[in-house]
């Protein structure tokens, strides 16, 4: 079934009694040609594009809990290709453009919403560094533009230019970044995956690998073995415990990263907004609840909550840049399960076992990277060789000396 206006009419008009499940509630077969371990936002993305730009079939998709019910549930929404490094920009800026067409592309509305971000500065050498950022990303066919004070204050004249602790001096912003609702993502290439053929199984719990003579057999799991040709693992801050199953240690650290969304409010904040200072973003959902998050618990965790630490840093630094926002009551929050590479940077790349492919390690980056994420990894399960936009993503660059450190934190994944 296709959504289109003339369609909500029509069932408008008879009851909606002709609506459909989005997708099926399939059982597993005993054999496909690719099983992808997670049901999130890059895994049911590679399901996509490898059915419908590759063309591939017998494709299974398996999520140990229910689509949507993990990470790409639980972060804040936000889309962006403002980096700086040869490594990450011509990719962010692929998914960017991905995420510019993916409604069409889905026949489903995801909400995107282009409406800008701004990375506030608060030094002078601050500004030179976002100097140096935006020239990167505009020679790599982005969009940047540097806002001086004076400039910023038209724009955003709600922020506390005069009397915090660190005065904003201006801003570097992205404005065809924005915001995404993540749950119509997770569920649109579900949706569009089904669509294609794509078997979406839930409740179906990886618990280990079948290999023999070094070449993927099939996956264990909580609904019995499954036979495929090759196994891509997309499982983000899980991405340790499953790859620990085919005996990998991956230079990956599993943190926690809480957010939090206030009452809702009238119209107040336009954009996605940066504190420069610290680690503190902020903007407001349709619903007008303000949506802002900031730095990761820094010690190990898979559990899906934080502690209140965290809780206080964000509100502090928040207040710190948008006073009027310490009046608003916070109505909750919320945890997801970051996977922190060592250089704050991710993989997706084959394994030294025949038939297994990793992708993870994005740290703070995996809601902005879905759309570009699915295709590279749609592309390297189909031709076994890297898509052109993630040739930088190899699991081996630390040893051959290649780190991707865009926030210049050296190998600390905590500071990343």
């Amino acid at each position: 079934m296709r959504y289109s206006g003339l369609r909500i009419i029509k069932e408008a008009l008879t009851g909606h009694k002709g609506w459909k499940p989005a997708w099926r509630d399939v059982a597993p077969q005993d054999q496909y040609d690719f099983v992808i371990v997670g049901g999130g936002g890059h895994g049911l993305a590679t399901a996509h594009y490898l059915s419908k730009v590759y063309r591939k079939s017998r494709i299974a998709v398996l999520e140990k809990g229910w689509i949507g019910g993990g990470n790409v549930g639980r972060n804040t929404t936000i889309v962006r290709s403002n980096y700086l490094l040869p490594g990450n920009e011509p990719f962010y800026e692929f998914s960017l453009k991905l995420w510019e067409g993916l409604e069409q592309d889905l026949n489903y509305n995801a909400m995107v919403s282009q409406r800008g971000i701004m990375n506030l500065f608060h030094t002078d050498e601050q500004r030179d560094a976002y100097r140096r950022r935006g020239n990167s990303i505009i020679l790599h066919g982005a969009d940047a533009e540097l806002l001086e004070q004076d400039q910023l204050r038209k724009e955003a004249p709600y922020l506390n230019f005069d009397h915090a602790r660190f005065p904003i001096k201006g801003a570097l912003i992205q404005r065809r970044a924005g915001t995404v609702r993540h749950d119509a993502v997770a569920w649109g290439y579900a949706r569009s995956a089904d669509m294609n053929g794509v078997d979406i199984i839930q409740n179906c719990e990886v618990t280990g690998f079948r290999i023999e003579g070094g070449k993927m057999q099939g996956v264990e799991t909580t609904r019995g073995y499954i036979g495929a040709d090759k196994v891509g693992v997309a499982v983000a801050g899980s991405s340790s415990k499953v790859m620990s199953y085919a005996g990998m240690r991956l230079p990956i650290e599993s943190h926690m990263l809480q957010a939090f969304v206030s009452e809702g409010l009238k119209p107040v904040i336009p954009g996605v907004i940066t504190f420069g200072a610290g680690h503190f973003y902020i903007s407001q959902s349709d619903k007008g609840g303000l949506v802002f998050g900031g730095s990761i618990d820094g010690y190990n965790s898979y559990a899906q909550r934080g502690n209140l630490p965290i809780v206080e840093e964000v509100c502090e630094e928040g207040v710190a840049i948008l006073p009027m926002i310490g009046r608003a009551r916070m109505l909750r929050s919320w945890g997801g399960i970051m996977d922190m590479s060592m250089d704050g940077s991710p993989f997706i790349d084959k394994t030294h076992i025949e038939g297994l492919y990793f992708n993870g390690g994005w740290c703070y980056g995996g809601f902005k990277a879905t759309p570009a994420s699915g295709y590279a990894f749609a592309h390297l399960l189909a031709t076994d060789t890297p898509h052109d936009i993630a040739t930088a993503y190899r699991l081996d660059r630390f040893k051959t000396g290649r780190p991707i450190d865009e926030s210049g934190s050296g190998a600390q994944p905590n500071l990343h």
